[in-house]
């Protein structure tokens, strides 16, 4: 275990909303302790920034890539279902490590993880298992459900779903699992289709009395709608309004299809959002309405999805496209500069999410969970005219130097310091579809 305990020095880190050159950044027991004028005075190559922020994926779709191409939502979620129930511990956690890799070689210290619901207690010791030796840091959010319907149209595959008392009985047991490390258990609900009203209620309890966060898919696209109505008179919003499930530890996924109102009353009861703008082109899900999102002061995270619907767990792919996506809904290309995606990327809902605030980049008294980048490592990014602009439009993981957890060097030169990666591929190999 490789370990950064003292300076990154003479590097140009973005901090305090700018760039500033010939820093050295002051690390102790984890935690960014100072950014001051460095003493040396080479030639800078190197610049730091936060780590990418994951807010949503479903790490053991990493086993499911390329699975129903051209297909709908609802096609693509009977498909993926009937993987997911197959899962085993040793594929979760050949999943979990393939995906966590790839999110550390694209910069990203932390990932948010929405698990399907799964009765598997091995499964999820698994992916424990899984996070802890990538040294990432992660929200583990366990699949709750309780409305269980074979077609899957409107509910859940029954084999997934346990009773409700047995899931939070479950994640108290992981909360005391996870406990000193950098995991922090959650609860992760599918859809507002998938859960009934009792569900929501006993949801919100246990997640205020044990202070983890929920997540759970938001309108996606219209069928959360469709199928409230068809089955509760009333819409995917509405329902989760009339439950009391909207608050400040909530973190709603996608809502491509949030309307004015919705957003006025997500806005309201402080609701993040997890914005998955490659996921929702890739299955033609739509555009989320970002711009008006952040107007009414909604809080915006950023993230990939699985790599069932998004294929890769490249966060600059995400970061770049994100941008690019709400200047052609809007037609505006003065909007989501790299500032604004900075904040986005490593910090927009991470308040909801029980994580430290990161607004404005590197700052002092936060976790020292960095990226460094190196440009000359790609000469698609030569020359440097704005390290920020560069990082947005041209940014791959090829310029990434090393990333840091904690003030742990956990990748490095395109390989991670913990896992042995060759072992790994020939893990992944072994597997039979």
């Amino acid at each position: 275990m490789e370990k950064m305990t003292d300076i990154l020095s003479d590097v140009t880190v973005f901090t305090d909303g700018r760039w500033q050159d010939h820093r050295d950044i002051h690390i102790t027991d984890g935690i960014v302790t100072g950014i001051h004028p460095s003493v040396s005075r080479g030639d800078v190559t190197r610049h730091v920034i936060p780590g990418f922020v994951n807010t949503h994926t479903h790490l053991q779709q990493s086993l499911m890539r390329g699975m129903a191409e051209n297909t709908g939502l609802l096609e693509w979620l009977r498909l993926i279902g009937t993987e997911t129930v197959q899962i085993t511990p040793e594929r979760a956690y050949l999943a979990t490590v393939a995906a966590s890799l790839e999110l550390l070689r694209s910069g990203t210290t932390t990932v948010v993880e929405h698990m399907w619901p799964t009765p598997s207690s091995a499964v999820h010791e698994a992916v424990i298992r899984g996070l802890n030796d990538t040294g990432i840091r992660a929200v583990l959010g366990r699949g709750i459900a309780d409305r269980a319907d074979a077609s899957r149209r409107w509910g859940f595959e029954p084999a997934l779903l346990s009773p409700i008392d047995d899931v939070l009985a479950h994640v108290a047991g992981l909360i005391e699992l996870t406990a000193d490390s950098r995991i922090s258990p959650a609860l992760a609900v599918p859809n507002p289709r998938s859960i009934t009203k009792e569900g929501l209620a006993a949801t919100r309890a246990f997640a205020e009395s044990h202070a983890v966060p929920v997540m759970i898919h938001l309108l996606e696209t219209i069928t959360d709608d469709v199928m409230c109505h068809e089955h509760l008179g009333m819409s995917a919003v509405k329902f989760l309004e009339a439950a009391d499930f909207l608050w400040p530890q909530l973190l709603a996924v996608h809502c491509v299809e949030l309307d004015s109102y919705g957003q006025d009353i997500l806005a309201e009861r402080g609701v993040a959002v997890a914005y998955n703008p490659v996921c929702n082109m890739r299955l033609g899900s739509g555009v989320a309405p970002v711009v008006s999102m952040m107007e009414r002061g909604i809080k915006v995270g950023l993230g990939v999805d699985g790599a069932a619907s998004n294929d890769t767990q490249d966060m600059f792919q995400a970061f770049r496209i994100g941008a690019y996506l709400q200047r052609v809904a809007n037609k505006r290309a003065d909007i989501l500069t790299f500032p604004e995606m900075i904040d986005i990327a490593c910090g927009g809902a991470n308040e909801n999410l029980g994580l430290p605030a990161v607004v404005g980049g590197v700052s002092v008294g936060a976790p020292a969970d960095l990226t460094v980048i190196q440009f000359d490592r790609d000469y698609a990014t030569l020359p440097v005219r704005d390290p920020g602009a560069m990082i947005l439009t041209a940014g791959s993981a090829a310029i990434v130097d090393r990333v840091l957890v904690d003030g742990e060097v956990v990748y490095r030169d395109g390989k991670s310091t913990r896992v042995d990666e060759e072992e790994l591929i020939e893990g992944l190999s072994r597997l039979t579809t």
